[in-house]
Order: structure tokens, then sequence, then C-alpha cells
């Protein structure tokens, strides 16, 4: 499975505006919602539940929210680069810039655990992140996040 298996260049938001979290979260839902057709508040409210158990933000300025939907078809990811860094509750305290929305179907199983280690292998790479950060459009964000895992290092 590549990352392009789970994100569309339309699933890339190269300069998101929010202030917080909370507003990162339905900003990423209101895109979700138009790109998979389901409900934008289903899918706020499992990200928002999944928040309840712990930040999803995985250090560095890095976040990977995520949640399974009943009605979804297959795995979904979102990628949004923010415009400033925002408080994401992380555990080394970092504020976040890079957001990584993975959904998955409630049947997903073992897929949806191997596509966010997938995702976390990628984007804990210093290089990588770097590279996501000096990037400012749909296009080039794409390219880094569609590059096989070894050459993008």
């Amino acid at each position: 499975m590549t990352l392009t298996d789970l994100i569309a260049p339309a699933a890339i938001i190269p300069a998101l505006k929010v202030n917080g979290k909370k507003q990162a979260l339905q900003e990423l839902a209101v895109r979700a919602a138009e790109l998979t057709g389901q409900s934008e508040r289903a899918i706020l409210e499992i990200l928002l539940q999944r928040e309840k158990l712990g930040s999803t933000a995985v250090g560095n300025g890095i976040a990977i929210p995520h949640g399974k939907l009943p009605k979804l078809g297959r795995l979904f990811g979102l990628f949004a680069r923010l415009e400033r860094p925002i408080d994401f509750e992380a555990l080394d305290s970092q504020p976040v810039d890079l957001i990584f929305l993975l959904l998955a179907p409630e049947a997903a199983g073992a897929d949806h655990l191997k596509a966010l280690a997938r995702v976390a292998r990628l984007l804990r790479d210093p290089d990588v992140a770097k590279k996501l950060r000096e990037s400012s459009d749909t296009d080039a964000l794409y390219a880094v996040l569609a590059m096989p895992q070894s050459s993008a290092a």
C-alpha cells in the first residue's frame, strides 16, 4: 500500500487557516465529507471522540487524527499543511502544522492500522516533514506524499 492509495490531489489542503484544534478538525471534516459523500457531522464526531481518548498529535508538529465510519467504502486520507502552527495537545508540547486525516471503513481491521503506521512512518521522517513544510502548493505536497518510502528519505 502506498499513500497514493489513500490520498488524491483533491484531498490536499496546502495552506489551511485555523486558530485551534477543534476548528482544524471541523475544516478537515468539511473537506472529507465533500470528497467521501459521508456526513460532515458524523466525521467530526468520530474525530472528536478519538481526541477525547488522547491527542492524535504524534510529536514534531505532526497530527494524525483518525477514525472509523460505518458507511465508508474504503480507506480515505486527507492532508493539510497549516498556515500557522496550532496547539494540538501534543505529548512533546510542540504546535502542529502538518495534519494527515485518516478515515477507515468500520470493517477495515488491520488495514486501518497498517495505513496509520505507514502515514506515521512517512511523516516522522525528518526529511519528508521538511519537504512538506517547504512545499506550498498541492502538486508539490502530493509529490512528496506519493514518493516511494525509500526515496522519500
